[in-house]
């Protein structure tokens, strides 16, 4: 059994990768710093999986505390790297802290990396770095835009420190997967989307609203040029997500890289705007959505789908849920989370 750390296991989109990694025979080891998620998310991974990932909170921003966990695990296969900060309107706020979270850890971890005989590294990247891209889909060619926002630009600098570290590190292959809009829950409800504080994304926004925690849902503008005027993402299910990084880190395991440093979209082809997302969550939980049609927000893109051609041909790996799944299990986990 390779031995796969895993940095932020116990978030959304880690956790729900935790269990495809136990599901296929790995040793999971999680580092979290808690500061973002809960540590009774390892519960639900472990009643899902019926195996208890070995878990270490770390503070990634400390190095001499990543050099320690080195040293106690040096036979690591693999790095699935989620651990960092991503709320786009803080990172305005607090560009610095943005900057050290994302950067300064990355850093670290590749440092450990490189004295490693081998290691593969599979980078949470964005699809923040196209910003609003020239074409529809968006392929892995598209241009790589100036970041709207640090959280964008630590996107874009990681990617760009994981490739410069290829070129000169032997030893190391890596894979930056550009997630676009994930969404839902385990089937389970075991786990899920945890939001501190106010949702900044949509589906939390409307499960929370449905449940009766928001009183309405604002939807930021009916002006687009959109077939219904609001605003196009590619949404897609966490668990398709997840089991795309358990591809991903098998590519890079088993040689089948065709670069030391690879590019891969991750969505599923398909554009679905915010009323149609709204419509989803009523036909699948039967209940009406208070919502309101308010101004545009700043920094929002008019549409954002992608070319899943190269992650489907290359990888293997297609989406199987659907936008109604996906809206369903996110219902199913805000009622449980709620009981």
């Amino acid at each position: 059994m390779d031995k796969i750390v895993v940095t932020g296991g116990l978030g959304f989109i880690g956790s729900h990768t935790v269990v495809e990694l136990q599901n296929e025979g790995y040793e999971v080891v999680i580092i979290d710093d808690l500061s973002n998620s809960s540590i009774n998310v390892l519960d639900g991974i472990t009643s899902i999986t019926g195996v208890k990932p070995i878990f270490e909170q770390i503070d990634l921003k400390e190095k001499d505390q990543v050099e320690s966990f080195f040293k106690r695990h040096h036979d690591v296969k693999g790095i699935i790297h989620f651990a960092a900060s991503k709320a786009v309107g803080e990172s305005v706020e607090k560009p610095l802290l943005y900057y050290e979270n994302n950067i300064g850890t990355l850093v670290y971890l590749l440092k450990e990396l490189k004295k490693l005989p081998s290691a593969c590294f599979i980078f949470s990247s964005s699809c923040t770095v196209y910003g609003q891209a020239d074409e529809l889909p968006i392929t892995e060619n598209a241009p790589v835009k100036q970041a709207e926002s640090p959280y964008g630009n630590t996107k874009q600098i990681g990617e760009e420190i994981i490739k410069d570290t290829c070129k000169v590190a032997p030893n190391l292959k890596a894979i930056a997967l550009r997630y676009f809009n994930p969404i839902g829950a385990h089937e389970s409800a075991k786990i899920g989307e945890l939001p501190i504080g106010v949702p900044q994304n949509l589906v939390p926004f409307i499960t929370q609203t449905a449940i009766g925690i928001r009183e309405q849902l604002s939807v930021f503008g009916d002006d687009y040029p959109t077939p219904d005027g609001t605003c196009i993402r590619d949404y897609i299910h966490v668990v398709d997500l997840a089991k795309a990084h358990v591809i991903a880190l098998e590519r890079l395991l088993k040689n089948k890289n065709k670069e030391r440093y690879e590019i891969f979209n991750l969505g599923t082809g398909k554009g679905s705007s915010v009323l149609e997302v709204v419509q989803s969550f009523e036909r699948v939980s039967g209940k009406k959505l208070n919502y309101k049609i308010v101004g545009r927000r700043e920094g929002d893109v008019i549409a954002a789908y992608a070319d899943t051609k190269k992650a489907n041909e290359e990888l293997g790996w297609k989406t199987n849920l659907t936008l109604d799944d996906a809206l369903l299990s996110a219902w199913k986990w805000e009622q449980k989370i709620r009981s």
